[in-house]
């Protein structure tokens, strides 16, 4: 039996986009290999603060004499360039490589909105798009090589968090939440998301860990407090700190400067900080297990 013009076209299109994803495999397994230690920063749900955690411990990191990069995955709400201040687009080198945008010597980003000549355009991506962009933001990226690279994913359990792990197997998760019960009861649903994916969780941080006054400087227990320290006993994972609530942050994001990097001290600035002394501790600890964890 002969086969049709239009079968052999198909056979043709798909063993050539097999070959493509073969080669492009290879590209993001060498461009991990110049990557010390992925650290994949998630929430169950919106509105935690994720993004702000992410953004001050890379630039904590970075801060600290390590070579950062700081990939936002988050296709539909990038936010890491405003709280860097970050604006223009992406540019390509003479190999067709697209060059991180520089925050500072030691920390570079990479973020949807970099891409976007509009930066107020909605992306209309389903699934599939989503998910070769993602690969794309790893394969064709030049990071060179990083101590870290911290990734800020959007909330939930869908196809960017999947195609992360998918994608950087040996990626360790940090998960954030607030103290409330409606916060923790989707962080329980994220975490029973990793454990499926056998992902390696490095801790649990609690954002928006009561408020500090502005005033008195006293702590005022706004939403609750505890609650992500109490999860992470319960479930036995690693509790990584708490982040307060503090005007200082607020005022630091709209000007496009993370609180890690303001003159004046602020209780929110010395939590990222010690928060990203125990990421990279736990980080470096953590490679003895990791050979064992993924084979």
């Amino acid at each position: 039996m002969t086969e049709c013009s239009s079968c052999n076209s198909n056979s043709n299109s798909n063993s050539s986009s097999k070959v493509t994803k073969s080669i492009q495999d290879e590209i993001i397994s060498s461009t991990l290999a110049k990557i010390k230690y992925k650290i994949f920063v998630m929430s169950g749900k919106g509105g935690v603060g994720k993004s702000s955690v992410a953004t001050n411990l890379a630039v904590a990191l970075a801060e600290m004499g390590e070579k950062v990069g700081l990939l936002d995955v988050d296709i539909h709400g990038p936010s890491v360039p405003h709280l860097l201040g970050l604006k223009g687009l992406l540019d390509v080198d003479e190999h067709k490589f697209i060059k991180p945008k520089k925050f500072n010597d030691n920390l570079a980003v990479v973020s949807m909105e970099c891409l976007l000549t509009d930066p107020d355009q909605a992306v209309l991506w389903r699934g599939p798009m989503k998910t070769s962009a993602i690969r794309q933001f790893v394969s064709d990226v030049d990071w060179g090589e990083l101590d870290f690279l911290v990734i800020d994913s959007p909330p939930g359990t869908g196809d960017e968090p999947m195609t992360v792990l998918k994608t950087i197997p040996d990626a360790l998760c940090v998960v954030v939440t607030t103290p409330q019960e409606v916060s923790l009861a989707d962080v329980r649903k994220a975490i029973n998301f990793l454990q499926y994916a056998k992902a390696n969780i490095l801790g649990i941080v609690e954002n928006m860990s009561g408020l500090i006054c502005p005033y008195c400087k006293k702590e005022i227990s706004l939403f609750k407090k505890g609650g992500g320290r109490e999860l992470a006993s319960r479930l036995g994972l690693d509790f990584l700190g708490a982040i307060p609530l503090d005007p200082a942050t607020v005022v630091a994001g709209d000007l496009g400067k993370p609180v890690v990097l303001l003159e004046e001290d602020s209780f929110a600035k010395s939590a990222f900080l010690e928060l990203a002394k125990k990421v990279k501790e736990k980080a470096e600890n953590s490679l003895e297990v990791l050979s064992s964890i993924h084979k």
